[in-house]
């Protein structure tokens, strides 16, 4: 990866983001699990920098068991407490038990024959909308809809800019910047 490629202005000046921005954002996620550990992380983004959360991304996932939503479904206040004490993570109390409420409604999707990932899917017709605006947004249609969806399912802290922000992450949206190298890739990885 080198850094003279041309890529969106929020990675261009950062080599700690290079490879995030040039191999995974933007980049189709149809994984339900994977889906579900991308809207956490940006849930715990929050009001910080991406570089925050991606510099503590290996942290997030060793506190939370590989984002495992079994084994968060049932984490009780003795783990809310072991998480508000590590240091590696976002210590935020609400952060922490909207993470919790998700993954039980991650799994009483589940249980309903919901597919997660189909039905996030379902918000861009089963393929990557491309952003042909030329100009970023924070928020979008399928990020408003799919933000009062998942609250529908029980899901919180999945605001319209979060789910926005994940729809970008996840390739849902291609919002790389049209002089990026990835735009005119159409949200595949570098090679």
């Amino acid at each position: 990866m080198s850094d003279i490629l041309p890529r969106c202005a929020w990675a261009q000046n950062d080599p700690a983001q290079w490879a995030y921005h040039d191999t995974e954002w933007g980049v189709p996620v149809r994984d339900s699990r994977t889906l579900w550990e991308h809207l956490m992380l940006d849930c715990f983004q929050a009001g910080l920098s991406w570089r925050t959360i991606l510099l503590k991304r290996e942290a997030f996932r060793r506190a939370f068991e590989g984002f495992d939503p079994a084994r968060i479904a049932l984490y009780g206040e003795n783990d809310i407490e072991r998480l508000m004490a590590d240091n590696g993570i976002v210590r935020s109390r609400q952060k922490i038990t909207a993470t919790i409420r998700n993954a039980r409604a991650y799994l009483s999707m589940q249980d309903h024959g919901e597919d997660f990932s189909d039905f996030v899917w379902s918000f861009t017709d089963n393929k990557p909308v491309l952003n042909q605006s030329g100009t970023s947004s924070p928020r979008s249609p399928q990020g408003d809809a799919l933000s009062l969806a998942l609250k529908k399912r029980g899901f919180s802290f999945v605001g319209p800019v979060i789910v926005h922000a994940w729809l970008q992450a996840c390739g849902l949206i291609n919002d790389h910047e049209p002089g990026c190298f990835c735009h005119a890739k159409g949200n595949t990885p570098a090679a």
